[in-house]
């Protein structure tokens, strides 16, 4: 599998990102274990994780428990040299984590302390915010995204006490790269302003959601990101799994994440499926395997970009991994070019 550099950082990574948020809801331990153990065989170093994992839904009681999980991954097999593990601090709103506080300095380190306990390392790869104290229009909120009430001081005030103490960790041997995840164009342009002016961490990657049904990278963040050798961690690249066709026709089958969020987060609406539809049939005609188109093109993106890639079967995993070194043909972007100015935002 191609190795690809996350940023300027200088760390190598898989082409492909094994995501891990349903480790301890949907999948068992020995479940997520297998996943690790095929990924790796497979030549994927990459695993994404955050403290709040796993979703579907989000509890109390299980925050943190797919750290652990990868944890104990790790105290098994004794391995941690080559693999790259990265995870989140919770944004601010989220009642089921540090009871919805806002991200600050002094829970960073904590919040960090915390990750490394429950996945028995001494190093995070990569640390990121999960999305910004001040908001996001990620989420589907750009339909109601609204800057005005932001105070730039205080943003500014935020970032810099963040960076201060990311720099302290760094030093310490407990962070090795700093990233970002739901973020703007301005915030991360901001981010990298403080860090080039103070010798902060630079952030290495931007985690967003990217997939042909959602394109919103493709403007300011993608003219940023390739200016400033900032990559991008494509999540939900499958669309929430609306990419793989099993929802097609508005079904629901047994054990998939719509059994849990009937509504994908804001992804079903009467425009989706008719995409969906127009997406399956590219494949159909050029002989591909659905998933694997949709992941081989977020890789083909001009952009560095990394799909991060769940699965809740070893058999959804396997056919997903075959999307590495999957290149699309020229007709193939075409007609996928095609679709996306006859569907151009389903949700």
């Amino acid at each position: 599998m191609q190795k690809l550099p996350l940023g300027r950082t200088g760390i190598q990574v898989s082409e492909l990102c094994l995501g891990t948020m349903t480790w301890g809801s949907q999948n068992t331990e020995a479940e997520a274990h297998a996943q690790i153990d095929m990924a790796l065989d497979h030549g994927i170093n990459f695993l994404d994780a955050a403290e709040m994992y796993p979703t579907n839904p989000v509890r109390p009681e299980t925050v943190g428990r797919t750290e652990e999980i990868i944890g104990s991954w790790l105290a098994a097999h004794k391995r941690r040299d080559g693999l790259v593990i990265a995870t989140k601090i919770t944004g601010a709103g989220q009642p089921a984590v540090r009871g919805g506080e806002p991200i600050t300095g002094a829970n960073l380190r904590s919040c960090v302390e915390d990750s490394l306990r429950r996945l028995r390392t001494e190093v995070i790869d990569l640390y990121q915010l999960h999305w910004p104290n001040r908001g996001s229009y990620n989420f589907r909120r750009n339909w109601t995204y609204d800057p005005t009430s932001q105070d730039r001081a205080a943003t500014i005030a935020h970032m810099q006490d963040v960076l201060v103490e990311a720099a302290k960790l760094v030093a310490e041997g407990k962070l090795r790269a700093f990233g970002l995840s739901n973020e703007s164009a301005w915030g991360t342009a901001q981010w990298l302003r403080l860090s080039d002016l103070n010798g902060w961490p630079r952030v290495a990657s931007v985690q967003n959601e990217y997939s042909l049904l959602c394109r919103h990278f493709d403007t300011d963040m993608a003219e940023l990101c390739h200016n400033e050798d900032v990559t991008l961690l494509a999540f939900s690249p499958l669309a929430a799994g609306l990419l793989s066709g099993k929802y097609a026709g508005d079904v629901t089958p047994d054990r998939t994440r719509r059994a849990v969020t009937p509504d994908l987060g804001g992804r079903i609406t009467p425009q989706v499926f008719p995409a969906v539809a127009a997406y399956l049939g590219v494949a159909a005609a050029h002989g591909l395997d659905p998933c694997q188109m949709a992941l081989a093109f977020v890789r083909a993106r001009p952009v560095p970009s990394i799909p991060i890639i769940g699965a809740t079967s070893l058999a959804q995993l396997r056919t997903n991994l075959g999307a590495a070194g999957l290149v699309l043909s020229a007709e193939v972007q075409a007609d996928l070019a095609a679709v996306r100015r006859d569907h151009p935002m389903p949700f």
